[in-house]
């Protein structure tokens, strides 16, 4: 600073030994352009010998250079109906808003953009999709009811609407795209398997990738159970004009069989003497072949990537998909992100599903929960205890299911049985556990996330989770979900230290509601697009300005890409090639977006 010359300063006002003070304060003359102080100041990473100051105005210099010759990709007529800035304005009040609105408005158009070329890529691979021939079925009006007849519990109204837009789907030439979401417990599984049977039914083949080997297994032994009873039942065998039942044969492939065993079902794969084939991503290996795939079931899709739930798809002649999820996210959102798939939504619970109270609890009042779970035990109930790690960490003070197994079964639970479970141990040695704990044989299973989806023992009524703070909203609301499924009232119990912030925020959510949408859309809230739902799941391209929390946004770039897309969905018009560049330069080197 030089005597004489008048300065503007900007920074935190404190005081000091009674004495107003700015601490660190920004500053520049008053006779030179203003970038640092009186203004929004825009603020950059950093790194060694670079100054914020410094780097401000080579930025300013390039903005002011270059931001006026950046051609618009978007034709005027969307900037003017959708009320956006030119991309030039953006860019330049982007960076340096004369205000807020300006501010606000520039991010609004860049924003726009993403969400725009986002829905344009998706509308094109559904065209792509819907343009290609299909297997379709024959589905007479009675195989559904032969469906229903053998299960042992009716079908609610959302299964039976959702069952229908699915049938209708399956009859097409065009190949089924549909994307099924549904809160935990909702009765997703067995939408799916009435899918399922009618493929078998009409003499093709049907499988279902699970992501885990407990839950692949579960599956095989539901669907064995449930397809048997159906064979049996098969009333009239070719008489009075129905069609002969086929043999259903229901077969598992996981990456733990054993050679021999694997080989022997991989070639009954291939030769097509099994129709329904459970599996995890086993299924998509490249020695895999089916003989007639007419349906692929995906469960719990926002668990595999974008290339695996595509493999699949590639493993028939363009078979009909069906993605569940457990993880509902609101509806706008699954219609961007998945942009591509027809929605359906269950949005009712089977009659009987127990509420599940749940509690937060402090490490000091663990005893209580203890004392609790010995209660339901002595009723006759069963217990989950989840821990956020399967060994002892040296970094990590976090309770850990091994060394706690061993606790709890010598200090806490002497009398009682408890199992352990987790993703190191071997496939058989998890299938006996789970065989165990599902017979009652087991009073508490002490497990890490493995537990997380599809695990249906209906005698538990107590999810106990340690260190729930090191655990996601969704992953908590999933935990959850693996009590209140019998007759009996359930329980979760979140122990955590959390003291403030975020985790907090997601405690309280739980104990306040059992909607998995809420749920969801205070996840959203919380942790943000970029955690909430990341690329690999979604096969989207990171986002640099757009937020999934801004409907808004979103809702209008969808309005104005179907408007486009019907219109010139290859945008091929001249004043649209500015655009189709930008869409295939945002989706270069990716697959199908399903």
């Amino acid at each position: 600073m030089r005597t004489g010359q008048t300065y503007r300063l900007s920074g935190k006002v404190d005081s000091y030994l009674g004495r107003l003070v700015m601490r660190s304060p920004a500053w520049e003359p008053v006779d030179k352009e203003v970038l640092s102080t009186g203004r929004i100041v825009p603020v950059y990473p950093l790194t060694e010998g670079l100054n914020a100051t410094w780097l401000r105005k080579i930025i300013k210099q390039a903005v002011d250079a270059w931001g006026p010759r950046v051609p618009d990709h978007l034709p005027e007529s969307i900037c003017q109906r959708a009320g956006l800035l030119s991309l030039p304005k953006a860019l330049t009040q982007v960076h340096f808003p004369d205000n807020h609105e300006l501010l606000e408005a520039a991010q609004r158009r860049l924003a726009f953009d993403e969400f725009l070329i986002i829905q344009l890529g998706a509308l094109r691979q559904r065209q792509k999709w819907r343009a290609q021939t299909g297997r379709p079925l024959e589905i007479p009006a009675g195989w559904l009811d032969e469906f229903r007849s053998a299960l042992p519990f009716q079908l609610t109204k959302a299964q039976e609407r959702v069952l229908g837009e699915i049938t209708i789907d399956l009859v097409r030439r065009e190949p089924m795209s549909r994307l099924l979401q549904g809160d935990v417990g909702s009765g997703k599984t067995v939408v799916a398997v009435a899918a399922m049977w009618l493929a078998a039914r009409d003499g093709a083949q049907a499988a279902l990738m699970a992501p885990t080997q407990i839950l692949a297994e579960q599956h095989h032994r539901n669907l064995t159970r449930l397809f048997a009873s159906l064979s049996a039942a098969d009333p009239d065998s070719g008489s009075n004009g129905r069609s002969k039942m086929p043999e259903l044969h229901v077969a598992l492939l996981t990456g733990n069989l054993r050679g021999g065993e694997k080989a022997e079902t991989r070639e009954a794969i291939a030769a097509g003497a099994v129709n329904l084939i459970v599996g995890t991503h086993a299924l998509i290996q490249q020695d895999v072949t089916f003989h007639d795939l007419a349906l692929a079931v995906v469960d719990e899709q926002h668990r595999f990537g974008v290339e695996q739930r595509s493999a699949l798809r590639q493993k028939g002649y363009t078979p009909h998909l069906l993605a569940m999820s457990a993880t509902p996210i609101p509806r706008t959102l699954a219609l961007t992100l998945y942009g591509d798939l027809d929605l359906s939504v269950l949005d009712e619970m089977p009659p009987g599903r127990q509420p599940i109270m749940t509690r937060w609890l402090k490490p000091q009042e663990r005893e209580r929960a203890y004392s609790f779970v010995r209660r339901q035990v002595e009723q006759g109930r069963q217990a989950f205890i989840v821990c956020p790690l399967i060994e002892e960490s040296e970094t990590l003070d976090v309770k850990a299911a091994v060394e706690e197994h061993k606790r709890l079964q010598q200090e806490i639970f002497p009398d009682l049985k408890l199992g352990l479970l987790h993703g190191r141990m071997k496939g058989n040695e998890k299938d006996e556990v789970m065989q165990a704990f599902n017979r009652g044989e087991l009073h508490i299973l002490v497990s890490t996330a493995v537990v997380e989806v599809g695990i249906d023992v209906p005698n538990a009524t107590v999810m106990l989770v340690e260190g729930a703070e090191r655990f996601g909203l969704a992953q908590l609301h999933q935990f959850r979900g693996r009590v209140g499924r019998g007759e009996h009232p359930s329980y979760c119990i979140l122990v955590s230290e959390a003291a403030t912030g975020e985790k907090v925020e997601q405690l309280k959510v739980l104990e306040q509601t059992q909607d998995g949408f809420i749920v969801a859309e205070k996840d959203l809230e919380l942790r943000g697009p970029g955690d909430f739902f990341g690329t690999r799941q979604s096969g989207l391209p990171e986002l640099r300005w757009a937020k999934l929390s801004d409907i808004r946004t979103l809702e209008l770039a969808r309005q104005e890409a179907q408007t486009l897309f019907a219109q010139d969905p290859e945008l091929m018009l001249p004043e649209h090639q500015p655009l189709a560049r930008k869409v295939a330069e945002f989706w270069q080197g990716r697959g199908e977006l399903s």
